[in-house]
C-alpha cells in the first residue's frame, strides 16, 4: 500500500522508513532506523528528487507510482550518488523510459560506474552551477556543493516557494514514523543526538566544505529545508538547525562541559575516572558525563566529542601500545578533524605505564587542540598521593571552562 504525504500544493513526499537497519553503511550503529527521503513535484512537468535505498524499494516504487497517478515522469534529479539514494535509479528509468536525468557531470560519471549496463546519453541533462530547470509554476536552480560530503554532491533551490533540497546535509538518523516535519517532534529530546551523530560521522571531516556551501546558498530566502534523511525543516525552525551546523562545521563546542571517557580492564582506571568526575562535580561543574570507551558505540562518542568543550581521557597501557578502544577513538576524532577541544589525560600501568605519553603523541598529530599541563600516570591503582594531582587537574578544567 502506498504511503504518501503532501508537503504543499504540487509537492509530495514519496520516501520511506527503514525500521530494520541497525548498522548504517555497515559501520555506524543506529538504534532507531533511518528514513530515505524522496520528493515528487507535480506541476506542468513532473520531477522526482532522488530515489531511495534497496531496503525500501517496494514501498518507494509504490509511493512514486501512486503519487504520479498515471502521469509520466518527466525528470529525475539526482543530488547525491551514494547507493542509499540512487539504488532505484535503474528501477525508475526502466518504468519510465521517457524520463530525463538531471544532474552535474560528476554525477553522470558515477552513474556510469554504478550502472554500467545503462545508456544515459540520450536521456541526460547536465547542469552547471546556477543553471535552472522549469517545471511550470516551479523553477529549480542548482548549486554545486562538493565534499558535503562526496565530490559530486549538489543542492537545489526551488525559487517560487523557497524550498532547499540539501542532499545529505541537515539530515539525521531515525525513522519519521509520520512525523514529516521537525516541528512535529521535540527535536532536542528525540532527535538531536541522532542528528549530531549523523553529522559528525558522515559530514564532520568536511566542515570547510559546509562553510563554502553556506556562502553560496540563498539561505536568507529559504522557507523549507528538505534533506535526504530525517525530518523537513520549516521556516521557523531553520535558524535552529543552521546554528547547529554553524557550530559543527566550525568545530565550535555546543556546550562548556566535560566529557569523561575511560577504558579499564579490571576497574582501577574506571575508579580514577569516577573519582575525577566527583571532584569536578564538587567544584560546581554541572554539565558532566562519564562513558566507557569500550562499551559505548564509537560513532556516539564522536558525536559527543563535537558537543563538549572539554574531554578527559583515562586509560591503561596495553602491550606497550594505546589501549585498543582509545586508539580507535583518537583515530576517529582526528580523522573527523575535531579541533578547539581541551584535553585532560591520565594514564595507568603496572609494568610499562606509557599510555599518557602515547595519548599525547597521538593527539599531537592533529591541530588546534589543547592538552592541560598537569600530568598523572597511575601505577596500577589510584593512591592517596595521586589525589592532590587529580585535584589540581580538576582545578585546571574548571579554569578552562571559564
Amino acid at each position: 500500500m502506498q504511503i504518501l504525504r503532501k508537503i504543499e500544493d504540487g509537492l509530495m513526499y514519496v520516501g520511506a522508513d527503514d525500521h530494520k537497519i541497525s548498522m548504517f553503511e555497515s559501520t555506524l550503529e543506529i538504534a532507531h532506523g533511518v528514513s530515505y527521503n524522496s520528493y515528487l513535484f507535480l506541476d506542468e512537468k513532473t520531477c522526482l528528487m532522488d530515489t531511495a535505498d534497496q531496503d525500501v524499494t517496494r514501498q518507494f516504487l509504490e509511493n512514486v507510482e501512486g503519487a504520479l497517478g498515471g502521469r509520466k515522469l518527466d525528470y529525475l534529479v539526482i543530488h547525491h550518488m551514494e547507493p542509499d539514494h540512487c539504488y532505484n535509479v535503474s528501477a525508475i528509468l526502466s518504468r519510465h523510459p521517457e524520463t530525463k536525468v538531471v544532474s552535474n557531470a560528476k554525477v553522470f560519471t558515477f552513474l556510469r560506474q554504478f550502472f554500467p549496463e545503462m545508456d544515459f546519453s540520450s536521456r541526460s541533462i547536465v547542469v552547471k552551477e546556477g543553471d535552472s530547470l522549469s517545471l511550470g509554476r516551479h523553477t529549480i536552480r542548482f548549486y554545486l556543493t562538493p565534499m558535503v560530503h562526496w565530490p559530486e554532491v549538489m543542492m537545489s533551490y526551488e525559487e517560487s516557494e523557497g524550498l532547499l533540497f540539501t542532499a545529505d546535509a541537515f539530515g539525521t538518523f531515525g525513522t519519521l514514523d509520520g512525523n514529516l516535519f521537525a516541528s512535529d517532534v521535540d527535536f532536542d529530546r528525540e532527535l538531536l543526538g541522532d542528528a549530531r551523530t549523523y553529522y559528525t560521522n558522515i559530514v564532520g571531516k568536511y566542515g570547510s566544505s559546509v562553510q563554502m556551501a553556506f556562502k553560496k546558498l540563498p539561505l536568507d530566502k529559504v522557507k523549507m529545508i528538505l534533506p535526504l534523511h530525517g525530518p523537513i525543516w520549516k521556516e521557523k525552525e531553520i535558524p535552529y538547525i543552521l546554528d547547529k551546523y554553524q557550530k559543527w562545521s566550525t568545530y565550535t563546542p555546543e556546550k562548556k562541559g566535560v566529557l569523561i571517557l575511560f577504558a579499564s580492564m579490571y576497574g582501577d582506571t574506571e575508579n580514577a575516572a569516577v573519582y575525577f568526575a566527583n571532584l569536578l562535580a564538587e567544584k560546581g561543574v554541572k554539565d558532566l558525563h562519564v562513558y566507557d570507551l569500550s562499551r559505548t558505540p564509537m560513532d556516539e562518542l564522536v558525536g559527543l566529542s563535537f558537543e563538549y568543550s572539554n574531554i578527559a581521557l583515562f586509560a591503561p597501557t596495553y602491550n606497550l601500545t594505546l589501549y585498543p578502544s582509545v586508539d580507535t577513538y583518537l583515530t576517529d576524532i582526528l580523522r573527523m578533524g575535531l579541533t578547539k577541544r581541551t584535553f585532560t589525560l591520565v594514564g595507568n600501568g603496572t609494568w610499562a605505564p606509557v599510555e599518557r605519553k602515547l595519548m599525547v603523541e597521538k593527539l599531537s598529530t592533529g591541530r588546534g587542540n589543547t592538552i592541560l599541563p598537569t600530568e598523572l600516570t597511575i601505577l596500577s591503582a589510584l593512591k592517596k598521593e595521586d589525589l592532590p594531582v587529580l585535584n589540581q587537574m580538576a582545578e585546571e578544567v574548571v579554569d578552562s571552562l571559564k
